[in-house]
């Protein structure tokens, strides 16, 4: 069924409570054990050539560099990178807005070799894009455009004069979006944020195939919260925004002004098409390789996902069953891999 009948998050949640909706992720796990909030921790996406993006996301869009794991037995090496400069490599999965960078060794050399980006219909439609929120959001154009980035979409481009879109060295696209001094605060129910509190690694984007499916999958299964969702019947399709609810002195932060956040978006009329599927970034070619949620005692809850809902959850690999040992995968409605590890770190 799809959700373009309701209009606020308390309506989606009692058609998704209501033991009439037939769910296919119907068991609400609780995570009221948990001693501390899980986190969306990070997203990852695999690079072509670290000498190219690092220093891009670090010297063009201020990303700190936190810690580098290097994997040779497997040929591969990861960047963990953050915005907020007082991250540490100790605390690199107890925070979210990490942004982890993977490279396989050789694809540099290899002329032949392309990152599938998920926006291109030829290699497979997927992800999305991750989105920085900004203060100044022309200010912060203005100086992309000075240091030669190459834009996807300025903000005097199309209909929606508030966003830009550019592309990374992979031609990833990442989306900026302004949180400061917003004329609309009030009807999107925001305070008004007056002072900058620096740029956020805000949003991760993946389009899903049943918004039902997905958003039961998302909040029974992880535990996570439909913070607000926008129709787009222009456009037909409509865009949900997810996470844990985390507080920041005492108040829920805004939207737009918080990192940890997951957008699914769903076109129209997908859901009524039994052979169509989206590409999760895993099978060839490869691009988007998976989001990550943290928590306290990951294993426990990796064995109450599987107490409960048994074969209707798909593992790749389970916990500890992988080379990798106090880390597992589980896949989501469209086959999305979601990384689950402790928060101490693997």
């Amino acid at each position: 069924m799809s959700l373009t009948g309701f209009s606020t998050v308390p309506e989606v949640l009692s058609y998704l409570n209501d033991s009439s909706t037939k769910l296919y992720f119907d068991k609400k796990i609780d995570y009221s054990i948990e001693q501390i909030t899980p986190y969306l921790n990070h997203t990852c996406l695999r690079i072509k050539n670290p000498t190219k993006s690092i220093p891009f996301y670090t010297d063009i869009l201020g990303f700190h560099l936190i810690e580098t794991k290097k994997f040779p037995q497997w040929k591969f090496d990861l960047y963990f990178l953050s915005l907020n400069k007082d991250i540490t490599a100790d605390d690199v999965f107890s925070t979210d807005g990490i942004l982890e960078l993977t490279h396989n060794y050789g694809t540099e050399d290899d002329e032949s070799y392309e990152i599938n980006t998920g926006n291109d219909e030829s290699k497979g439609r997927g992800f999305g894009h991750i989105c920085l929120t900004t203060f100044d959001i022309e200010a912060l154009e203005a100086k992309l455009i000075s240091q030669g980035v190459e834009f996807k979409k300025k903000l005097a481009d199309g209909r929606q004069k508030d966003i830009c879109f550019i592309y990374d060295p992979d031609r990833y696209w990442i989306e900026l979006v302004c949180y400061g001094n917003r004329p609309n605060h009030e009807s999107e129910n925001e305070p008004l944020i007056t002072k900058s509190i620096g740029n956020q690694f805000n949003h991760t984007m993946i389009r899903v195939k049943n918004p039902v499916k997905s958003l039961s999958f998302y909040i029974n299964v992880l535990g996570m919260s439909l913070l607000e969702f926008k129709h787009h019947p222009n456009a037909n399709f409509t865009v949900y925004f997810l996470a844990y609810l985390q507080v920041r002195n005492g108040e829920k932060l805004p939207r737009r002004a918080r990192e940890g956040i997951l957008e699914l978006t769903h076109n129209w009329g997908t859901e009524n098409d039994a052979d169509f599927a989206y590409h999760n970034g895993n099978t060839e070619p490869q691009g988007y390789g998976h989001t990550c949620v943290t928590f306290c005692d990951a294993a426990k809850v990796c064995a109450r996902i599987e107490d409960v809902y048994g074969d209707k959850i798909n593992w790749a690999p389970k916990w500890n069953k992988g080379g990798m040992k106090n880390i597992a995968f589980i896949q989501d409605a469209d086959g999305y891999k979601i990384e689950i590890v402790n928060q101490k770190g693997i």
